[in-house]
């Protein structure tokens, strides 16, 4: 049987990203100015991303260190969007089967 997508579990990951992009966004804006040149900034707002999320998910949640990877990726890339842009197109497996209704043809029969 083929693993289906934990809707539950990756909006947990990405609300917890969105708290954390606020805290590592701000951080990366007070030592923003410590560097000479933007040639590392991304790099290092990665590296500040996926260490607070492992930092952040072991203080204030019980994610797994594997997930808190995933957290750090979300917050880097951008969770608001990414929550945004899946909200409304992703539905946990229970409300598909909840709403699975059968399929109805109409033939068109007019006699």
């Amino acid at each position: 049987m083929a693993k289906l997508l934990n809707i539950d579990l990756l909006e947990q990951l990405l609300v917890i990203a969105m708290a954390l992009s606020v805290i590592t966004c701000a951080l990366m804006q007070k030592i923003k100015g410590l560097y000479k040149t933007n040639k590392h900034i991304g790099l290092h707002s990665f590296i500040i991303n996926v260490l607070g999320s492992i930092a952040f998910c072991i203080t204030f949640t019980n994610v797994d260190i594997i997930n808190s990877l995933w957290v750090g990726l979300f917050a880097f890339v951008g969770a608001d969007s990414i929550y945004k842009a899946l909200d409304s197109k992703l539905q946990s497996y229970s409300d598909i089967v909840k709403k699975k209704e059968p399929i109805r043809i109409d033939r068109g029969d007019s006699a």
